[in-house]
Order: C-alpha cells, then structure tokens, then sequence
C-alpha cells in the first residue's frame, strides 16, 4: 500500500484564534467547575505575555501545569460537557489560511494529523470538524469514580510534539517525501524540522528568528488579509 504524506498542524494560535485550553478554563471556571483562584496560578506569565515581556508559550505551560491540580476531582462527563459547549460555541473561529489549506491538502490525501497541548477531549469534538485523520493532546486520567485525577497519560511523550509526528509516522505508516508542517510558536519548532514543507503561521518571535536563519517559509494572516513577509 502506497504511503500517504503526511500534514501536522498545531492547532491553537495556528488553527484556532484563541486557545482551546485557555477557552475550556474559562468555561470550567464560569460553571463553577473549577475556582477562579487557578487564574492566579498563572497570571503573572499571561501578564507577561500580555506585556510582550514574556513568551505565549511560558503562559500556556503555567496554565498546563496548573490544570493537574485544579481538574483533579472534576467528573468526567462535566469536562466533556464544557469541552463540548466551547467547541459548539466558537468551532468557527479559525484562521482561513489554515483552514483552507486543510481543505486543499485532504483533497490531495495528505495524512492530516493535529499535535496539541489542550485537551484531548476538546480535540475530539474540534479536530473532525476539520478532517482531521488523527490528533493528540492532553489526556487526564480518572480515578474509580469517573473523576479527573492529577495524572496525565503518556505525558512526556504527548509533551513532546516531534515524538508524537515521529510515532504517528511508523504507527500509521505514513511518509515524510513530500511532509508539510504548519505552526506559530517556538514550542513548534521540533515538529517542523522533521517536515519537508515548514511553515511559520503568524510566528512568534522566538519562531520567526529561527525561520530567517533556516530559510523557512513565513506567513501572515491579519484580518482579512494573507501575504508573506
């Protein structure tokens, strides 16, 4: 059987507008899921950001880090609900150059596969919307009760988005002849150095910088307007 090529997208900040994680918090926090003191576990790295003085990247690792304690004890079935609410809600708000060209590649037979730090049960309502083949994320573990417990599923590996793109392309037996990869921030980079195709979607510093060194392809999407710098 002839390989399929394969395409890997980040999905918040590349995909998504916003961040599903950070959307699933608010939601978890507005149903009184979970406290609003979690918001304090990482306000100083989203000042940060908010400032400029600090990475998107930082924030979103204090928010991650926070969830293990603040999502232990949450039944299941009310972070599906949540995670379910927010993809209803704000599925629509993606970028269009992502967007259509997810389009373009599935009509050609790219593998599509989604490597994210969100949830994976965010991911499950979100990424098929997109034809998606195959995404991962962050996968919570739950105790006897169905509860979410501290503990997250193969979490160095999942952490880790070149591991991921590396096993998906021997488990799904896919190729690299031809790969593309799509990503905005510095936590991308891995992925994108094992593709053929790198692009840098409205890049961070820190991933715009090591674009110009590598020759790397960059675009920009403000508005309703796409162009390359």
């Amino acid at each position: 059987m002839k390989k399929r090529p394969v395409a890997v997208f980040d999905v918040d900040g590349t995909i998504f507008r916003s961040s599903l994680f950070i959307e699933l918090v608010e939601r978890l926090i507005d149903e009184k899921k979970i406290p609003k003191s979690m918001r304090l576990s990482y306000a100083r790295e989203k000042e940060r950001w908010m400032n400029r003085e600090g990475t998107y990247d930082a924030y979103i690792k204090a928010m991650v880090a926070a969830s293990y304690e603040y999502f232990r004890g949450i039944p299941m079935r009310d972070f599906k609900q949540a995670a379910r609410w927010v993809v209803e809600k704000q599925s629509k708000h993606v970028y269009r150059y992502t967007r259509d060209t997810l389009k373009r590649l599935k009509k050609k037979g790219y593998f599509l596969l989604a490597v994210s730090h969100s949830p994976k049960i965010i991911l499950d309502y979100f990424c098929p919307q997109l034809g998606f083949d195959k995404w991962y994320g962050l996968i919570y573990e739950v105790d006897a009760k169905n509860r979410l417990t501290a503990l997250v599923k193969d979490e160095q590996i999942i952490l880790n988005k070149a591991a991921i793109l590396e096993r998906a392309v021997t488990n799904q037996h896919l190729t690299y002849r031809g790969s593309i990869g799509v990503g905005d921030s510095e936590s991308d980079i891995p992925f994108l150095n094992l593709v053929e195709m790198p692009v840098c979607f409205n890049p961070a510093h820190g991933l715009y910088t090591h674009a110009q060194r590598h020759k790397w392809k960059v675009v920009v999407e403000r508005k309703d307007v796409i162009y390359e710098p």
